[in-house]
């Protein structure tokens, strides 16, 4: 009976572990089909290579589908530059302020902000008792400039001849000088008045003068309104011609043996939709101002636009040289944190693996920028050059369902 019931006892040893063994043959095979599973899906993983660096796993489909393109790293000549901001100008000879050179009230205007207008065109009509009282005394001093002309002439045949004393050729010359500077002095200030001698002459008397545009331009600012009184020399109406409307930028102390007449600057103006222009430096100021201490620099817009108006404040770059640098597309630049990542690419069998490499971001040109390498990479190592932010986002999504 003993013996009877050790040999049962040994049958459900045996039994117990036939089945142990068999589960784990079961969830082996699991595993290893598991890891030979092609999904479509990207694998963000634990790289399982010896670096143990993490990695993003694509299908060929994947890559062709994201139009990823993957390239060696090559140098290019990268432009070395000086940040510089400023605003749009316009040169003082390119700029009026209109005045009135007497008191007067405006009787109409004939101009609003935004017109354009030409040399010499009207932009408003002023009327005075004053005005018409400076044409009458050139009338008078006119008419008696005419007079004392003829009386100069006759007492010099007199005087000629021996028949006039000299006294009295003399008054007469001295009388006539007098009214001559008089009535040139009048004739000076009517020009300046915009009124035709030629007109008061023939006996016309003008009730309102025209203020003219001393340049051809636009109308930036009317001051005044019909009606009002306006002082002499007060600033009416501001004139401004945007044709030859440049960059002033500052640049400051420590920049300023960087720069030189010629080089090209880079600027974008502060709107989203605006592209970047490209200015010539033609002049560089030879003081220093006081806050911040910069100096001005001059630049010729070279592809104007429109609406670009004096006093819009502008962002730039001046190009100071070229640098032969290591560099990427800013597509190909992904940031994590602090830190900045471009991803190598290898080819394993029907799929790509793509691994993070840390970079140091250098100088920035356009769409391109230049880079260094935390550690030294092989010239012959792939790396992808579009979408890195993609394979980052896949990448942080890996690990965060590995980690679960």
């Amino acid at each position: 009976m003993q013996k009877k019931n050790i040999t049962i006892y040994k049958m459900v040893i045996l039994a117990v572990l036939a089945l142990a063994f068999t589960a784990c043959g079961n969830s082996r095979a699991t595993d290893i089909k598991h890891e030979g599973d092609k999904s479509e899906t990207p694998i963000a993983k634990n790289d399982l290579h010896m670096e143990g660096k993490e990695e993003v796993v694509l299908t060929n489909p994947q890559v062709e589908a994201l139009q990823l393109k993957i390239d060696t790293v090559n140098s290019r000549n990268m432009s070395a530059f000086v940040a510089a901001n400023g605003q749009l100008e316009v040169p003082p000879q390119n700029e009026a302020i209109i005045t009135s050179v007497v008191g007067a009230n405006v009787v109409a205007i004939e101009v609003i902000e935004g017109d354009k207008v030409k040399k010499g065109q009207v932009v408003a009509y002023l009327s005075h008792p004053g005005i018409i009282q400076k044409q009458t005394d050139y009338l008078n001093a006119y008419n008696n400039h005419k007079f004392l002309k003829t009386e100069f002439e006759r007492q010099k045949k007199l005087f000629d001849g021996g028949v006039a004393s000299g006294m009295n050729f003399q008054r007469a010359e001295a009388e006539y000088k007098v009214a001559e500077a008089m009535v040139n002095g009048l004739e000076a200030q009517l020009f300046q008045l915009n009124i035709s001698v030629g007109g008061l002459q023939k006996g016309k008397i003008y009730q309102r003068i025209s203020l003219r545009s001393p340049i051809e331009g636009y109308v930036q600012e009317v001051a005044v309104k019909t009606g009002q009184y306006v002082d002499p020399q007060t600033a009416l109406f501001q004139v401004v011609n945007t044709d030859h409307v440049h960059a002033d930028l500052m640049v400051f102390e420590k920049d300023v043996h960087k720069v030189m007449e010629g080089q090209r600057v880079r600027f974008k103006v502060q709107s989203p939709d605006r592209e970047e222009l490209t200015a010539t430096i033609f002049s560089i100021s030879k003081t220093f101002e006081k806050e911040p201490k910069a100096l001005h620099v001059h630049a010729d817009i070279e592809n104007k636009e429109t609406l670009l108006i004096p006093g819009m404040y502008i962002k730039g770059r001046i190009e100071t040289g070229n640098v032969k640098t290591l560099a990427f597309p800013e597509k190909a630049i992904s940031r994590e944190g602090s830190k900045f990542f471009v991803f190598s690419a290898e080819k394993e069998g029907e799929d790509w693996s793509f691994v993070p490499i840390e970079v140091a971001l250098g100088e920035n040109d356009g769409e391109w920028i230049a880079i260094k390498f935390m550690q030294p990479v092989q010239p012959s190592t792939l790396f992808v050059q579009n979408n890195a932010y993609y394979l980052m986002a896949e990448m942080k999504k890996g690990e965060a369902e590995h980690t679960h």
